[in-house]
Order: C-alpha cells, then sequence, then structure tokens
C-alpha cells in the first residue's frame, strides 16, 4: 500500500472514531486506536511503542503497512515524525472545546487508563496495548491521575499542541475540523465526493463507558481462572 496519504494529529476524544469511519467510507484505510484490537495482525504494539522512545529509527513504514490514513493516539504523538515522512500526506486536526475534551477525557480514556495502571502483567496479550497507550497519549499524562488532574495544566497542553500542528502545517495541506463537522469540508479538502450518507457519529462517552465496563469483566475473569 502507498505511504500515508492522510495524517491525523488530533487527540483522542476530538471526533477521531467518526473520522476514522468517515474515512474508510471515502476509501481510505485508516489506523486507530482500536486497529490494535481490531487488526492485532498488522498492529504490533512494541513497534509504536519503541518508535515513541526512538523517533529516529523508527520504520514508519513498517509500522503502518496496511494503512493509508491514521487518526487518534497513538498517531498524534508521531504526527509531526509522520508527516515529515510523508511529505505529500495530508493533515487533519480534530478539535473541540478545551473543557468539553477535558471532561470528555476525564471520563473515558483516562479514567480507563488510571483503572490498568496496576495490570503490569507481560503474560497478558492486552498489556502491551495497554502499555504502548500509557505512553503515547499525551506523553502518559492520562495514566497518571495526579497529573491528569491538574485540569488547566492539561487542557493547556491540549490547546498548545492544537497551536503546534497549525504553525508548523502549511495552511494547504491543514484541515482543522471541528468536533460535529460533516462532510463537505472534508471531502473539499482530500478532493472526494460527498457520500450519499450521514458523516458517522461513533464512539460516544456511553459508548466507551460500556466499552471500559465490558474490559473490566474480562480482567476480572482473567485475573480468577
Amino acid at each position: 500500500m502507498a505511504p500515508l496519504e492522510v495524517v491525523g494529529a488530533g487527540f483522542g476524544r476530538t471526533g477521531t472514531d467518526s473520522l476514522r469511519t468517515a474515512l474508510n467510507i471515502l476509501g481510505y484505510k485508516t489506523h486507530h486506536m482500536k486497529s490494535f484490537r481490531e487488526e492485532p495482525e498488522l498492529n504490533n504494539p512494541d513497534d509504536f511503542y519503541n518508535a515513541y522512545h526512538n523517533r529516529e529509527q523508527a520504520d514508519w513504514d513498517h509500522i503502518y503497512r496496511g494503512y493509508s490514513a491514521a487518526v487518534d493516539w497513538p498517531t498524534a504523538a508521531f504526527w509531526f515524525d509522520l508527516h515529515s515522512k510523508y511529505p505529500g500526506s495530508k493533515v487533519i486536526l480534530t478539535v473541540r472545546d478545551a473543557d468539553s475534551w477535558y471532561k470528555s477525557t476525564k471520563n473515558t480514556i483516562a479514567s480507563y487508563q488510571q483503572h490498568r495502571n496496576n495490570q503490569n502483567d507481560s503474560s497478558n496479550p492486552r498489556y502491551k496495548i495497554a502499555r504502548m497507550a500509557q505512553v503515547t497519549c499525551m506523553d502518559g499524562r492520562l495514566k497518571n491521575t495526579e497529573a491528569f488532574a491538574r485540569e488547566e495544566e492539561t487542557k493547556q497542553i491540549f490547546l498548545d499542541h492544537n497551536e503546534v500542528v497549525k504553525r508548523i502545517v502549511s495552511a494547504d495541506r491543514l484541515l482543522i475540523m471541528e468536533l460535529g463537522e460533516g462532510w463537505d469540508r472534508l471531502c473539499a479538502f482530500l478532493g472526494k465526493d460527498v457520500p450519499n450518507e450521514p458523516y458517522p457519529n461513533v464512539n460516544s462517552t456511553v459508548e466507551h463507558q460500556q466499552f471500559k465496563a465490558e474490559r473490566e469483566r474480562i480482567a476480572a475473569a482473567d485475573s480468577h481462572p
């Protein structure tokens, strides 16, 4: 498959799963955090974990093999490396109000990662995914209960990240996409026809909490064979 054509620079909880679904509808093969459990044959968490700690040696072609687009974490941690590696790529920065982003993240991803802090069983196949996610999501801040709880500081990191993307990526290669937007600007940016179906709306807070509850149930079962 060709190198990445679309790089998502937005943090999780900014509509990245809906964007993934939308890009797939438009004909891309899109990487997302969910890909680790949905397509394990294409995704080795250790590759991403090692890339985070040694970006200069990362083989991005291998790491993202099989994909033409990538959004959400861990890609948001690597967006600059990927856009530099693939200068023809287009960057999509998904954004939302910082207050609502913090609340959504607190109730979903951060809660889940902090729950997993002590589940360091390397024999469990989910451990490697958790280890990778814990370093690539905001450089470990989501799993650090005390750091994430410093709300204004955490929100400023979110805002600063967005400003860096806006400053570095040229305007003709950057789409800033607000949470709740639909097809029109996305399709115009990518040169695609607007599909004859509604823009996806997936991975709500309720859906994420249901997933978290299911993972906790499985983890509890694993600990009591």
